[in-house]
Parts: C-alpha cells; sequence; structure tokens
C-alpha cells in the first residue's frame, strides 16, 4: 500500500513540474517509467488510479494537470431542487456555487472536477469538468408513464426521473428499486434494476430503501464468502506459541443481551498498592491479513452498522461471531493491555501483548447491575461478585479523575425500541444506561489512552481518535444562546478547555433545560474523528486517545492493533515508518467517512421507526419541551426521544419575530423559547419524509 503510495506522489511531482504533453499515451508512460525506474504496466496502472481518483485530469487531448492547480480543484457535488448545486472541496472553508446550467448533468453525491470561474466577496462560482467518481447505485420508486418504467429517486436533491432500461426482474409501478446508473454517450442518464426492494407502503421495504441509499448491504461479495470458507473455526497449538497465556485467569465478557460479536474481555485483581486490570481485545489482525479480499471489504466498509431489527458487520460473521468473538469456554487469541493502576487511578505500568485467554463467563449489562445494586446473583455472577466490586472501586477512582480534568459528561437521550416476533416495532422509551455500562466503558478509555500514550512516545505511525477544541466563534454563540434562555454562564476564557463546558453543565443538571443545553453543547463542539497526528480529544480532556477495543467492528481499530502486531514483532524500522503512516492516512480517512455515513443511516432508521410508531397515535396530546426554534417554527422533544415540528401557522395566533440569537419566536402574546415546556397534539405523520407534526394545544 505505501509503496504504490510513493509512486503515486511521484507521478503527481512529475506532471506538475513538467507541463507534460504528448502525441500519445503510450510515449507519455514510457517518459514516466524511465524517470522513475518501474516497469510501464506499473505505472499504468498507478496512473489510471489517480485518474479515477481526480488526482489527475486531462485538460486537454493527452495533456494532463495535476488536482489541484491553474484554477482546478476537485470535490462531491451537492444537488438541489432548483438544478443547482455546491461542491465542497476539502480545505476551503466554503462550498463553489455552480448554476444549473454548468453541472454537467452531475448527481447528488457524485465526486467531480471543477474549474473556478469567478471568487469574490459574495463567493466561489464554479464549472463541473468531469465526473471522475459516478453514482454507482440509486434508490426510487418505480412510475409508469405512457407504458414506460421510470425511476422518481428518493434523493429529493435528484430532480429528474430517469428511464428504466429493461433487465430481467419483473417491476411493477409503486416498487421500491436498487438501480444502477447508466450514462450514455450524449450523457443521458439511464438506469438498470438491480434490487426489488418491495411495495412502497411497506415499513420494512422503507427501512431497506434507506440502507441502500447509503449504499449499504447485507451480503458479502462472492469472493468474501469463497474467503470465508478457509477461516479456522479453532485456534492451533502453533497460534499459542510465544503468547502470553491467561486461559486460567478470570477473566470475563459483558455486553448487552443481544451482542454476537464480543471483541472485549476484562480481568482484575487487586494488591496491597495498586489494581491490576487487563483489557483484552479480540486478535483479528492474525485472521485478516493486509490486502487480503476480506480486509479490502472491511476496509470499504469502514464499520458495523447497527439498526434496530438487524447488525450489517464490518467482517463476516464466521469471523465477527465466530473464531475472533470472545465467547465463554472456548480458547481464543486476543491482544492484551494490562496495567498496574494506583489507589489514584494512575497507570504506574502496563504492557501491550499477544495473548492467549478463555472467557470464563458471557455476561449482560443487566446481570452485572443486578449483583452489583442488589447482591442477587445467579449461577454465572454468584463467583464473580467480589470481581464486579473491585471493578466498581477502580471506576468510581476513575471517574473522580475524569470530573477533576473536566471531561464532559453529555447525557444525550437515546431511543430504545421494543420489536415483536415478526421484526415490527411496538414500542419506544428513552434507552437506560446503569452502572455496568460505565465500569466497561471507563476502563475501555483507560486501555484506550495507555496504548495511545504508548505510541505516540514511541514516535510510530498510528491511528488516533482525535476531538478538536471547539472554535472561539462557536463559544460565543453558545453563550449568547445561553444569555438568550436566562442560564448563567462563566465568562470565556482565553483557552478554551473541557472543564469550562462542563461547569457549564453543572450550572443547568436537573432543569428543564439540561437536555437542550447538552444539544446545544455537543452541537457547538468539532466532531470526532480519525487521524494520523494525534490532535487530542477535546470532549474526554485527554492528550493520548485512539480506538483500540473494538477490531471487529471498526476498521481504525484493526489497523492499530496490525501497527501493534509489528512492533511487537519487531518489524518497524525507520525505513517502512513512511509506509506506516500513509497506510494510518487512509485508514482514517476512509474510516472517519464510513463512519458519518453509518450514523446518517442509523440515525435516518431510527426516524423511520419512530414516525411508524406515532402514525396510529394522530389527535393524542403530549407533554413536550422545545429543542429547537427556527423563523418557520418550533421543534418538540417528547419524552420517548420523538422529535417533530410545530409550524408557525400551528402556533397560536400571534405575529412572530424570531429572534435568532436568543432562539426566541415572540409574538405580542406568546414566547416560544428553547427549553419550555408545552403540550402538543400529534397532527401529522409522515412516513416517506419521516416528519412528524404538531400543534400547540
Amino acid at each position: 500500500m505505501g509503496l504504490d503510495m510513493n509512486k503515486k506522489l511521484k507521478i503527481l511531482e512529475l506532471l506538475e513540474k513538467n507541463s507534460l504533453v504528448f502525441n500519445n499515451l503510450d510515449k507519455l508512460f514510457l517518459f514516466l517509467s524511465d524517470s522513475m525506474n518501474c516497469d510501464v504496466e506499473e505505472v499504468k496502472k498507478i496512473f489510471y488510479s489517480l485518474l479515477s481518483n481526480g488526482d489527475i485530469y486531462e485538460i486537454r487531448k493527452n495533456k494532463f494537470i495535476t488536482i489541484p492547480s491553474r484554477g482546478y480543484v476537485k470535490g462531491d457535488f451537492s444537488g438541489t431542487s432548483k438544478g443547482f448545486g455546491f461542491v465542497k472541496v476539502k480545505g476551503m472553508p466554503d462550498d463553489i456555487f455552480i448554476p444549473a446550467n454548468k453541472t454537467l448533468g452531475a448527481l447528488d453525491g457524485e465526486k467531480v472536477i471543477v474549474k473556478i470561474i469567478s471568487q469574490s466577496n459574495e463567493g466561489i462560482d464554479g464549472e463541473v469538468v468531469n465526473i471522475y467518481q459516478e453514482l454507482e447505485n440509486i434508490v426510487g420508486l418505480v412510475k409508469v408513464v405512457a407504458n414506460n418504467f421510470f425511476l422518481d429517486p428518493d434523493n429529493k436533491r435528484i430532480i429528474q426521473d430517469f428511464p428504466i432500461v429493461k433487465t430481467g426482474l419483473k417491476i411493477k409501478k409503486d416498487m421500491k428499486v436498487l438501480a444502477k446508473i447508466v450514462r450514455t454517450e450524449k450523457g443521458k442518464v439511464k438506469c438498470i434494476v438491480t434490487e426489488i426492494l418491495g411495495m412502497n407502503d411497506d415499513v420494512k421495504t422503507l427501512e431497506l430503501s434507506l440502507i441502500r441509499e447509503h449504499n449499504l448491504f447485507e451480503e458479502f461479495p462472492d469472493v468474501v464468502v469463497q474467503a470465508e470458507k478457509s477461516v479456522p473455526k479453532t485456534i492451533s497449538e502453533k497460534q499459542k506459541k510465544n503468547r502470553l497465556d491467561l486461559r486460567n485467569e478470570v477473566i470475563f465478557t459483558i455486553d448487552g443481551a443481544d451482542a454476537k460479536d464480543l471483541d472485549d474481555a476484562v480481568s482484575i485483581k487487586k494488591f496491597d498498592k495498586y489494581y491490576e486490570l487487563g483489557v483484552h481485545i479480540a486478535d483479528v489482525g492474525e485472521y485478516v491479513p493486509v490486502g487480503s479480499v476480506i480486509d479490502e471489504e472491511a476496509y470499504r466498509r469502514g464499520t458495523s452498522v447497527y439498526f434496530p431489527t438487524s447488525v450489517l458487520p464490518m467482517l463476516p460473521r464466521s469471523l465477527s461471531n465466530g473464531i475472533c468473538s470472545l465467547n465463554e469456554g472456548v480458547e481464543r487469541l486476543t491482544l492484551s493491555c494490562i496495567m498496574k493502576v494506583d489507589f489514584n487511578g494512575k497507570v504506574i505500568d502496563h504492557k501491550i501483548c499477544e495473548s492467549v485467554i478463555k472467557s470464563k463467563a458471557r455476561l449482560t449489562y443487566d446481570e452485572v447491575f443486578d449483583a452489583l445494586s442488589t447482591g442477587r446473583t445467579n449461577e454465572k455472577t454468584k463467583d464473580l461478585l467480589p470481581y464486579f466490586k473491585t471493578m466498581r472501586e477502580l471506576c468510581d477512582i476513575l471517574e473522580s479523575n475524569q470530573e477533576k480534568r473536566g471531561a464532559l459528561n453529555l447525557e444525550i437521550p437515546e431511543v430504545q425500541f421494543v420489536f415483536d416476533e415478526k421484526g415490527m416495532a411496538i414500542d419506544l422509551t428513552r434507552r437506560e444506561r446503569n452502572d455496568a455500562h460505565k465500569l466497561i466503558e471507563d476502563f475501555m478509555v483507560l486501555a484506550n489512552e495507555t496504548v495511545a500514550k504508548e505510541f505516540d512516545e514511541r514516535k510510530i505511525p498510528f491511528v488516533y481518535r482525535v476531538h478538536e477544541a471547539p472554535t472561539k466563534e462557536k463559544v460565543y454563540a453558545l453563550c449568547d444562546f445561553l444569555k438568550g434562555i436566562g442560564v448563567r454562564y462563566p465568562q470565556v476564557p482565553d483557552n478554551i478547555t473541557p472543564a469550562y463546558f462542563q461547569e457549564i453543565l453543572n450550572t443547568v443538571e436537573e432543569t428543564n433545560t439540561q437536555d437542550v443545553v447538552n444539544k446545544m453543547l455537543l452541537r457547538s463542539m468539532q466532531k470526532a474523528k480519525y487521524a494520523n497526528q494525534n490532535l487530542g480529544h477535546f470532549g474526554l480532556a485527554l492528550e493520548n486517545y485512539c480506538h483500540f477495543t473494538s477490531p471487529i467492528r471498526r476498521y481504525p481499530d484493526l489497523t492499530i492493533h496490525r501497527i501493534i502486531k509489528d512492533y511487537l514483532h519487531k518489524k518497524i524500522t525507520e525505513e517502512t515508518k513512511d509506509d506506516l503512516d500513509i497506510f494510518a492516512f487512509d485508514a482514517a480517512e476512509q474510516s472517519s467517512e464510513c463512519e458519518r455515513n453509518a450514523d446518517a443511516a442509523e440515525r435516518d432508521v431510527d426516524d423511520l421507526w419512530k414516525a411508524y410508531l406515532m402514525k396510529d397515535r394522530v389527535g393524542e396530546v403530549f407533554d413536550a419541551t422545545i429543542s429547537s426554534v427556527t423563523n418557520f417554527g418550533v421543534f418538540v422533544a417528547l419524552d420517548n426521544t420523538c422529535e417533530g415540528l410545530v409550524r408557525i401557522e400551528a402556533l397560536p395566533d400571534d405575529t412572530y419575530i424570531f429572534l435568532e440569537k436568543q432562539l426566541k419566536l415572540k409574538g405580542s402574546s406568546n414566547v416560544f423559547s428553547i427549553g419550555d415546556k408545552v403540550k402538543v397534539e400529534l397532527t401529522n405523520v409522515n412516513l416517506y419524509s419521516r416528519d412528524i407534526d404538531f400543534k400547540i394545544v
């Protein structure tokens, strides 16, 4: 991977420096091959991959330039219902405006090369000159016009319907389908139906449509299914050699009742001056070699995605639920981070090593919580209760430290659905978290910090989980909002720290504005992401942090497991560090993008099931809290986490002014502000748009 990257950079450097024009491509390839002293076929392969990735562009016949340069940039195209669009370019603060007649027929979500036409204080205008990455798939509704089938895209930022090219699938009107985009030589767009998702009036069809809209699939490609057959079911004696043998230690897993991919186990002992905490993580790198077909698919997926009724795993189930899952009573290969933690919660020594374990018990959060809070135990927990108590002791120390350093304790409500045996939602409520969740979370955070710190100090290329401090502008905007809703806040310091935010959270604890302030505070912060630079984690108030504990379901964890294993086996040299850094950078970028897509998909599907559960409750009255205020109405949140809109015309008759900084709608006799408690009546639910409408009672 790294070697290729160095050659890619060399080709880009040669193109940029030499302003090359050749009569034909063969001469160009020959020149590049001679300059780089490598095989022509390899040059061709790398050149075409650069072309398909938008890193180079054929500005005229056989004349190539690197992107960005000479007023050309590349980015993601966002369409609008009006026909014009915008292009987001990495590193540019503002999007480029693309007039409707300059889009080159680009569709929302495609990657394009743009020529910048003009720049002014008003913004940047551009023209799409090349679509270098087309949409693979599109989800939509089958329509019939004059006996011809057309696809009406679900994505409303794609404004035209596409003719459906006949295929072997029997489609009919009002079916939801997945289709492949086909562009003709004249630039016209048609589509071929590749999968029938179901009829438009079925909620399960709508759920599947949303999953496909985010380009997510349950099934693995045939090559992965074939490769999966050779995955071993048990570990061999050879694999156990030179590993720390922990099979006789008291090690167990604690997860949700429905979890099947158990990638972390814990052990704990207490000595005279310290605790010994072991965090043992499935050694996925042992079974997924770099560059294998399973690895390439895991890289493409980036993460497992969790929906209310299903999981789309990053790895095939023979790995995720089988040989890599730390199931009870079976031997498993692990990477262990064993920490000596003093009674002040400081890690005074640690060891990271390859190990082999045999989990004594597969426990649930509820079982552990029940044992700790009531003393009631079952067959599995009765012998382990002393260990739980020791875990809680250490956890209390760690929580106290988190508080002292100002780590943020944001309580954002999450939804918990209840489904019947047919997979239909029958109820929803707020997800409850108990102290057993905290035990595991705190221990995983400590292991993640310990691993990140060691590799940062060793200056070995790595993938970090980073969360940068919010900008001053965002903090001042938050303060304006707090002032508007009457919440006192401390003076903004020169150096924004997590402790400053925690101070604000403490002032609204157990008030009717707590949820709203939590949300607004979250919005003011930057989004956590993966990076090959250690930029610290603002929310946790940590200088070092990574994701080491979930390699079954997150690619960055798998990436750093490989780096750790290479380090343990002394495979990392000064010469290989550059390649490793490029590998870490690529994995971080890809994983961050996959995570954003997975988050959006999970949110959309949750919203669909919320709408489904509310659709038969039109006319009912609910207690609600105003969660957001706009110039067109107010959003309200119910206790069960459902949110909906009260349009301005559904507010009591009045003439309203929108006070943007204070987030208020103010009339002559009514005022609606964030955090206000209101009674609302459900007036309308739209399953297709997932919109829920209320009116103030």
